[in-house]
């Protein structure tokens, strides 16, 4: 090559480095600040010009017109560049055509505006540069044109718009030639997937790899629904390859770019997808060989035995090469369920880093899951934390983009709905998305089987009709169909349960026998709440909620009963996803040995998630029996405070047991008291009371005390109250215990009647009489 050429290559290559750093650094302004600029400069060149004297009528349009240029040339460079040359040839052609064709205006409108169609067909044609099919179009079609208008007006318009014609479909070749070398890359890229072996790189042997530009790339990531500060780390990244990039050919010594990365968020919200895009912009920057992305899971990377998993995952790492390795759930390599090593995921692992060490300027490594998995993955090894250094944060999406995405799915699948669903699916996602549950459905994945299950039963109510159905009936989904789908989908989802109102759970409370003050206090927290959440809603200071709470009291005094209550008023208010209660003890906290127990803890705090964990007799957690003190339930204790307070937002944990015992519980570890601060206690049930509980029983059963059966119920019930015997017998389930021995002694009486031949009439069947309480407490006391 020339000097000259060389120069000129160069120019051409400084001129668009200069391009994509300018643009690199407008989409690093947030799209508000944009439009802020844009107003600023219209509002300021209108008071210059007024100022100056211009004419604002002229100088408004033409100021708006150039705005608008920047802002297409920076988002569209090409159709901005396809709009400039449009622009020059019609100016151009009205001057040299008006001149050639005195006495043909038509001809000259024809060869003035042949530019437009011209230019769309150049933008159909994908894969060559549409502004330059535009010009090499209309340059030849002009000088033809020209040359024939002696001839005749129309010989000339004729040949001009045949030339363009030829030039395109000239052009046309060319690109599916571009396409057909593209496919042939993908293709061999798939068959790398599903291979064994190293391949041979997808543009070895299928010519071309495909062409894509830096612009292109994060064109499709800001496509992405959502994910603003996703799309703003990303493009902060591609800022500092740019500027690593120049400070290189300017002399100055450049690190290296970030090369593995640690995607973190909920499922569902685009990690794989940004993947492909931090692929595509590696490629561009031309520092990866593809484009491509390999997808893998702990199962890609564990062989069956010791030595097989390293010879596995260099395989997957192999075929990565050139790309980007994507591995999904990447805390699977560190499965230590059962407290055990796993010595299979280290290996794993360790060979991972050493490749990601020795192959870095071949390839990109991603780490994808959940945040809270993720940081516990990247501490269990030191060299995870310091190779994948740069953490991408994925927010959930918000019920409007949950929305959007939902009729992107849908017009992918040409289906619509109108805008009356619209705004009931913006209803079901807002309550799901105020439940918290949005994560835990799934974001996009949920939005897409809700498309495909509302799609089914629009098919299946447009067909059940009868009749021939219109287009619109077989592509637009309607309120009901939306609704029987979500209604299905959130049917097979445990956490996803008809939420009671406050009024219902409060009401359920005050039916309970007794517990007087306990309600009151109930009744004062649901309040606190309440007003806490109206705060919060209007932007108001709002002090931290109470979550954790204990409970103080003798057995069978109602506290899981109360538990209940108070997870359907959390519920109820929002703060909970759902109503549910799990129910622990010791023994589903502590496991067998040291390192057990915080993953047995985890487990069933996770399954407590969205709810309330209620651990009863929870003081049995610190057990000073043990000779050297009580390592396993210390171990408990530490990992249930940690994720009081991780997940405070999720949950809520009761601790109960008896007074005195918890109170020492508390004083064990100074977390405890902290985090566990709103006291709950629950007095013995009064004789009057446990009548009350004995009789709603029955009720509930279809059965009723008579007169002397009530009366023989206070008295034994005053009897164990005065002789301080009824918290060993267990208050409330003593009532409960003392009903159904009573049932059970009228059903045996009544059967012992009927087999001499009696008869009992319903009245019979259902009334428990005094001698069958007197049975009863002869039974249960030990006569």
């Amino acid at each position: 090559m020339r000097e000259s050429d060389r120069a000129q290559a160069a120019g051409r290559a400084a001129a668009r480095d200069l391009f994509e750093k300018v643009r690199l650094r407008y989409f690093q302004i947030p799209p508000a600040v944009r439009r802020v600029l844009y107003v600023v400069v219209l509002v300021g060149t209108m008071g210059v010009g007024a100022a100056l004297g211009w004419d604002l009528l002229q100088t408004f349009p033409l100021v708006l017109l150039l705005l608008a240029f920047v802002a297409l040339t920076m988002r569209y460079p090409r159709a901005a560049a396809t709009a400039l040359v449009v622009a020059g040839w019609m100016a151009l052609a009205v001057q040299a055509f008006g001149r050639l064709f005195p006495d043909g205006a038509a001809t000259v409108h024809v060869m003035v505006f042949l530019a437009l169609p011209v230019a769309g067909a150049a933008h159909l044609i994908r894969w060559v540069t549409p502004w330059v099919t535009t010009l090499m179009a209309l340059v030849p079609a002009g000088l033809l044109a020209a040359a024939l208008s002696p001839v005749s007006d129309a010989v000339a318009v004729w040949a001009a718009c045949a030339a363009a014609v030829a030039v395109l479909a000239y052009r046309f070749v060319l690109a599916r030639q571009a396409r057909a070398a593209s496919l042939a890359a993908e293709e061999q890229q798939v068959r790398v997937r599903v291979r064994e072996g190293r391949p041979e790189a997808p543009h070895d042997k299928a010519g071309a790899p495909p062409q894509i530009s830096v612009e292109q790339a994060l064109a499709e990531l800001e496509s992405m629904i959502g994910l603003a500060p996703v799309k703003e780390q990303v493009r902060s990244i591609a800022a500092s390859i740019e500027a690593s990039r120049l400070r290189a050919e300017a002399g100055y010594t450049a690190e290296r770019p970030t090369r593995h990365f640690v995607f973190v968020g909920p499922p569902g919200t685009g990690k794989t997808t940004v993947a492909r895009a931090l692929a595509k912009i590696f490629y561009a920057f031309g520092l990866l060989e593809t484009p491509y992305v390999v997808e893998a899971q702990r199962a890609d990377l564990v062989g069956e035995f010791l030595g097989a998993t390293a010879i596995k995952t260099n395989e997957l790492v192999d075929r990565a090469l050139g790309g980007v390795l994507f591995i999904d759930e990447a805390y699977g390599l560190v499965n230590s369920s059962d407290g055990q090593p796993d010595r299979f995921g280290a290996e794993a692992v360790q060979t991972l880093l050493k490749r990601a060490e020795d192959d870095r300027d071949r390839l990109i490594i991603i780490l994808a899951g959940y945040e809270q998995e993720m940081g516990s993955f990247l501490t269990s090894n030191p060299g995870l934390a310091s190779r994948f250094a740069t953490r991408v944060r994925f927010p959930g999406y918000s019920p409007a983009e949950l929305v959007e995405v939902t009729e992107l799915l849908q017009r992918h699948r040409g289906d619509q709905m109108d805008d009356a669903t619209k705004r009931v699916l913006l209803g079901l996602y807002d309550d799901v998305h105020r439940r918290g549950l949005l994560d835990e459905l799934g974001n996009a994945r949920f939005a897409r089987s809700l498309v495909e299950a509302a799609a089914q039963a629009r098919d299946v109510r447009v067909v059940g009709a009868g009749g021939t159905p219109t287009t619109q009936d077989l592509v637009t989904t309607t309120t009901p169909d939306v609704t029987k789908a979500f209604d299905e989908l959130t049917a097979r989802f445990r956490g996803y349960v008809a939420t009671p109102t406050l009024e219902e759970a409060l009401a359920d409370l005050d039916r309970m026998a007794g517990l007087a003050p306990v309600k009151r206090q109930v009744h004062a927290i649901a309040a606190q709440l309440q007003v806490a959440r109206m705060r919060q809603e209007r932007g108001l200071p709002t002090p931290p909620q109470m979550r954790h709470f204990v409970f103080v009291g003798p057995p069978g005094t109602g506290k899981t009963t109360v538990a209940r209550v108070l997870g359907r008023v959390f519920a109820a208010l929002g703060l909970l996803a759902r109503p549910d209660v799990v129910e622990a003890h010791r023994a589903d906290l502590v496991g067998q040995h040291l390192g057990a127990t915080a993953i047995k803890t985890n487990e069933l705090v996770d399954r407590a998630l969205g709810g309330v964990l209620f651990i009863d007799e929870a003081y049995s957690l610190v057990n000073p029996g043990y000779q050297g003190g009580d390592a396993f339930g210390a171990e408990a204790v530490q990992t249930l405070l940690k994720r009081a307070e991780d997940d405070r937002d999720r949950l809520v944990i009761v601790l109960a047991g008896y007074e005195r015992e918890m109170d020492a519980f508390l004083a064990s570890n100074p977390g405890l008291a902290s985090r566990f601060n709103q006291r709950v206690a629950f007095p013995s049930y009064s004789p009057g009371e446990l009548s009350q509980i004995a009789v709603l029983l029955a009720e509930k059963s279809g059965d009723s005390f008579d007169d002397e059966a009530l009366r023989r119920l206070d008295e034994v019930f005053t009897w164990v109250c005065e002789d301080r015997l009824i918290d060993g017998l267990g208050n409330g389930r003593f009532a409960r215990s003392l009903f159904e021995r009573a049932a059970m002694r009228r059903d045996v009486r009544l059967a012992a009647h009927a087999a001499r031949g009696g008869s009992a009439s319903a009245a019979d069947l259902t009334t428990i009489t005094s001698e069958d309480v007197r049975t009863a407490v002869d039974e249960l006391s030990g006569r």
